[in-house]
C-alpha cells in the first residue's frame, strides 16, 4: 500500500485557516500552527464581543437619555417610569437618537409624559 502524506487534504485545510488570517502580523499570517491558534482566539473574541456590543450600546443610550432628561428637570428612572405609565412605545435607542438629533421634540415628549 502506498504511503499517503495527505498533501491535498492538508493543504486545503491549512489554506482555509491561512485565508482567515489575512491581515494578521508576523508569523500569525503564514506559520500554520501560530495561525490556527490566532484564528481560534479571534473567533472566541468575535463571539464574545457580538454580545458585548449590545450591552455597550444600551449603556450609551441610557447615558444619553439620562443627560437629556436631566436637561428637562427629570431623572432617567422617572422618565422611563413615566414613559411606561403613559404607554409611549419608544425604545431607548430611538429616544436617545431623538434626544441628540432633535432636542425640541425630546422636550415635547418629556412634557407630555410629565403631565
Amino acid at each position: 500500500m502506498p504511503r499517503a502524506k495527505r498533501g491535498f487534504k492538508r493543504r486545503r485545510r491549512h489554506n482555509k485557516v491561512l485565508d482567515r488570517a489575512s491581515g494578521f502580523v508576523l508569523g500569525r499570517k503564514n506559520k500554520y500552527k501560530r495561525t490556527a491558534e490566532a484564528v481560534d482566539r479571534a473567533f472566541i473574541y468575535a463571539f464574545r464581543d457580538r454580545r458585548a456590543k449590545k450591552r455597550d450600546f444600551r449603556q450609551l443610550w441610557i447615558a444619553r437619555l439620562s443627560a437629556a432628561a436631566n436637561n428637562n428637570e427629570l431623572s432617567y428612572s422617572k422618565l422611563i417610569a413615566n414613559l411606561k405609565k403613559a404607554m409611549v412605545n419608544l425604545d431607548r435607542k430611538i429616544l436617545a437618537d431623538i434626544a441628540i438629533a432633535d432636542p425640541a421634540t425630546f422636550s415635547a415628549i418629556v412634557n407630555q409624559v410629565k403631565a
